[in-house]
């Protein structure tokens, strides 16, 4: 078998599915004039493609399985041709959106697919590095997404976001066919319907629980009914995988405590990474009045050399462990988040960037890092288990925290409308909004930052790389 072949198939289709889940995030602006949606609709566009994924990976320890690596991947190319194509020709809101959601069928599958392939071919020791590896092309594709999208958006149409991304995907399905082999094998696994219902039900209910308080507020009894509902759902779940022999998702990988407390960790890094790219380029074009390309080009220098950082990091946490690279990444996020509590019309472009690169500094230390960390803990015969639960709390989370993220700057921009209004009555709408935009935005940090310090004090007991050696 050739690893650096396999591994580069495997690479090129995630970085073709990452790309598309982020290609669309400064573009949000543009698709709520085109369809004429609200910004909590539109918003499915990313919280809908995040369900779907958050929905399948369950699933995927079960696929892999059941399953070659071969099937799977060129499963999941055929899934993001067939919804990139539908979207290129979408008429109206709806089709776009089902495009998307086929689109996040195959992203779904892949990433499970590649971090389990990793961690069954290299060795603990190698396996950092290797992760960084991938990381680069996890990360590079979000770096390159806004600028690309801005620019696309800018002089041609949305369209061309899905119409360029289409004959890449055809070359990678032809690459596969050629050159993928098959990493594990497969048995006759069975596949518990009832947990897929109830796993789906959950996740979909929470997340559209959190998604609708943006537009119809807390206190809205479809939001509390969908939470709570969707909340019981999952805890029956839960139930279910602990007393089942074969589990869809087997919950015994919570039992290793670096595991559970990486996870813990992710929640919030996600939460946090996700709501930024959402709520800096709303803040930039609709407080602003930046275009895409620029709102793209400001995020671009970070995400560059978060990316050209991963290999670095995963070399580091081969060599020192875990705990001083997270430390390291929060000591970088914390003051990051803080810094923009206070945004006006007049915070400089440059300001942004220099901070958005801090941003991203302090993620590259800690996002591939603590996926290997957590999956480092566990012995090999639940590692495809392992990924499957890190890729679903990592989906969930970032789609929550976009939810709750949208959820507070609707809610206080709305507030901050009425007061500028009572203050400023001769102001005209436009620069009440623009202002209000501003201040909402602000506050939204505010919910990042105390995200990060609770990330920040659960590293600390994170154990060290002396101490887990021991332990093994």
């Amino acid at each position: 078998m050739n690893k650096k072949i396999l591994l580069t198939v495997l690479i090129l289709g995630c970085f073709l599915s990452t790309l598309n889940q982020t290609l669309l995030n400064v573009a949000l602006s543009n698709l709520m004039e085109v369809f004429t949606v609200s910004a909590t609709t539109v918003q499915w566009i990313s919280t809908g493609f995040m369900l779907v994924n958050g929905v399948l990976i369950p699933i995927t320890a079960y696929l892999m399985k059941r399953f070659s690596t071969r099937q799977l991947f060129i499963s999941s190319m055929l899934f993001l041709l067939i919804g990139s194509i539908l979207c290129a020709v979408s008429p109206n809101f709806a089709i776009l959106l089902t495009g998307r959601m086929i689109q996040a069928i195959g992203a779904g599958i892949i990433m499970p697919l590649l971090m389990s392939v990793v961690m069954f071919i290299f060795p603990p020791e190698k396996r950092g590095s290797m992760m960084g590896l991938m990381g680069l092309a996890i990360i590079f594709a979000p770096a390159i997404a806004p600028t690309l999208a801005g620019f696309v958006i800018e002089y041609y149409s949305w369209r061309w976001l899905f119409i360029g991304i289409i004959p890449f995907v055809v070359i990678v399905i032809l690459l596969a066919m050629k050159y993928l082999v098959n990493v594990t094998g497969t048995e006759k696994a069975k596949l518990d319907i009832v947990s897929v219902i109830l796993s789906t039900v959950g996740f979909g209910l929470i997340l559209y629980g959190f998604s609708n308080a943006g537009s119809h507020g807390w206190d809205d009894k479809i939001v509390l009914a969908s939470i709570l509902v969707g909340v019981l759902t999952i805890a029956v779940f839960c139930h279910r995988q602990i007393k089942s022999a074969d589990p869809l998702l087997n919950l015994s990988v919570f039992n290793y405590k670096v595991f559970t407390l990486t996870s813990i960790i992710n929640i919030f890094v996600t939460m946090m990474m996700y709501a930024d790219m959402i709520l800096l380029p709303i803040y930039l074009q609709n407080g602003r009045g930046f275009s895409a390309f620029d709102a793209g080009l400001l995020l671009l220098p970070g995400a560059i050399i978060n990316a050209f950082m991963s290999p670095v990091t995963g070399k580091l946490f081969d060599r020192f462990g875990a705990k001083p690279l997270f430390i390291i990444g929060l000591i970088f996020i914390i003051p990051s988040m803080w810094v923009v509590t206070d945004l006006t019309e007049s915070t400089t472009f440059i300001f942004l960037m220099v901070r958005t690169i801090f941003l991203r500094i302090g993620l590259s230390f800690i996002t591939m890092p603590l996926n290997t960390a957590g999956l480092n803990a566990l012995p090999k015969i639940l590692v495809t288990h392992g990924t499957a639960v890190n890729n679903t709390v990592r989906q969930i989370a970032g789609a929550i925290g976009t939810a709750v993220v949208v959820t507070v700057f609707t809610a206080q921009t709305t507030k901050h409308a009425e007061t500028l209004l009572e203050e400023t009555p001769n102001a005209t709408a436009e620069a009440v909004r623009s202002l209000a935009s501003i201040f909402g935005s602000s506050d939204a940090y505010y919910f990042m930052t105390i995200l990060a310090i609770i990330a920040f004090v659960l590293t600390l007991f994170i154990p060290s790389k002396a101490k887990m050696k021991q332990s093994s």
